[in-house]
């Protein structure tokens, strides 16, 4: 019996668990998924081992920690500096990025979109803002300081905090911060949100399971939105592939997967 889990602060709200453990069951596939509730970023890599899991998610605070924790990065999370998902291959910590892919996933109903706003400035962001960037869109970030905009200046990213901030239109503004998560915050003041979605046609928040504040303003401005919940679907069928080997069909993950939202 294989055991994975996810890592996060807080944790206690993932849906991994019913995601993975519904393909798990479904398939036959002997192996259980859990969750850890984990503070210290930098106790990843022991506590992965310590309890013997065959593989892993990480979700936030800690994307960043687990790049720095691997014996190897492959991939898209090698560009990016961040890994959500890791596996233990013959005792060595390999560190994957499906987060980018995922949200990709997400917003194709949105069709085309040329010019993006993210909201924010950690390890979500920056895989987006790489995989944006990687696509031709144009990407504007907007954090609360400074001190994290450099990976985004030299992405070619038009980056801002909330004092500087100069509004464009967008065709889309994705908040990847974690306000709204356990708050009723905005990941940004009041008036600049309100200015931000005046002028963007689309807006989707990283969080799921939660009509966050930023959501609820969305909507009352009836603009088309929408939560995490895709997002996390998209890099959870490519996660539980990396899980599995290659060893289920992709179809038969996603049917699985897809109905554990129905739980």
């Amino acid at each position: 019996m294989k055991l994975f889990a996810i890592f996060g602060d807080p944790v206690s709200h993932s849906r991994s668990p019913l995601m993975h453990n519904s393909v798990f069951k479904n398939l036959n596939y002997k192996a259980c998924y859990t969750r850890v509730h984990l503070r210290d970023g930098s106790k990843l890599k022991e506590t992965f081992f310590a309890l013997a899991l065959s593989g892993a998610n990480v979700t936030v605070p800690h994307k960043e920690a687990a790049y720095k924790a691997c014996d190897e990065v492959r991939g898209f999370a090698k560009k990016v500096g961040v890994v959500n998902t890791l596996i233990n291959e013959n005792g060595k910590l390999i560190g994957y990025n499906t987060d980018a892919d995922g949200f990709m996933f997400a917003i194709k109903e949105f069709g085309e979109v040329k010019n993006i706003l993210v909201l924010g400035a950690g390890g979500t962001a920056k895989a987006l803002c790489a995989r944006f960037v990687q696509d031709g869109i144009k990407v504007s970030v907007l954090n609360r300081s400074e001190d994290k905009l450099l990976y985004f200046k030299e992405l070619g990213c038009e980056s801002f905090t909330w004092n500087d901030f100069k509004i464009s239109k967008y065709d889309l503004v994705v908040n990847t911060t974690s306000a709204g998560l356990k708050d009723e915050e905005l990941p940004a003041p009041l008036e600049l949100i309100k200015e931000i979605l005046d002028n963007s046609s689309f807006a989707a928040d990283a969080i799921y399971g939660k009509m966050t504040p930023f959501l609820k303003m969305a909507k009352e401005k009836n603009i088309t939105y929408k939560d995490g919940a895709d997002m996390l679907l998209g890099q959870g069928v490519l996660a539980n592939e990396l899980f599995v080997n290659h060893e289920l069909k992709t179809g038969d993950i996603k049917l699985h997967m897809s109905k554990s939202f129905e739980i």
